[in-house]
């Protein structure tokens, strides 16, 4: 019988958990919504530009139905029809988009605070 090894504190463990995996697969989608909330206010002036979202709790939520699995999820920009559209074409309204922001940045602070609360958790069990 071998002798299990001391954990080498210097290489990283990989954890393979649903929820976490979740967790991280959320964060992804939550930096993509950002990525694109930006680039909104970046063409807040640009006349004809159509507003697009990154709707990552669907994208996670099917994911998960379907049983592919959250490797399965995939972030990407997607046009917002439902925006209100300007005189000058745009879909883009720089209030709209502030407050989306802040909501996207609250929620993306708090799901890396869940996820390095479950880390140091695991951490902490391990003796580390």
């Amino acid at each position: 019988m071998e002798a299990s090894r001391p954990l080498d504190p210097s290489r990283p463990v990989e954890i393979y958990d649903t929820t976490q995996s979740a967790l991280e697969k959320a964060i992804l989608g939550a930096s993509a919504r950002q990525q694109a909330i930006t680039q909104n206010l970046a063409n807040v002036d640009t006349p004809g530009y159509q507003r697009v979202d990154v709707d990552f709790h669907k994208t996670l939520r099917d994911a998960m139905a379907s049983g592919a699995g959250l490797q399965s999820a995939t972030f990407s920009p997607r046009r917002d029809a439902s925006a209100q559209v300007r005189p000058d074409g745009s879909t883009v309204d720089a209030d709209v988009e502030a407050s989306a922001q802040a909501r996207n940045g609250l929620e993306y602070e708090t799901l890396v605070q869940v996820s390095k609360a479950r880390i140091d958790i695991i951490e902490a069990a391990m003796g580390r």
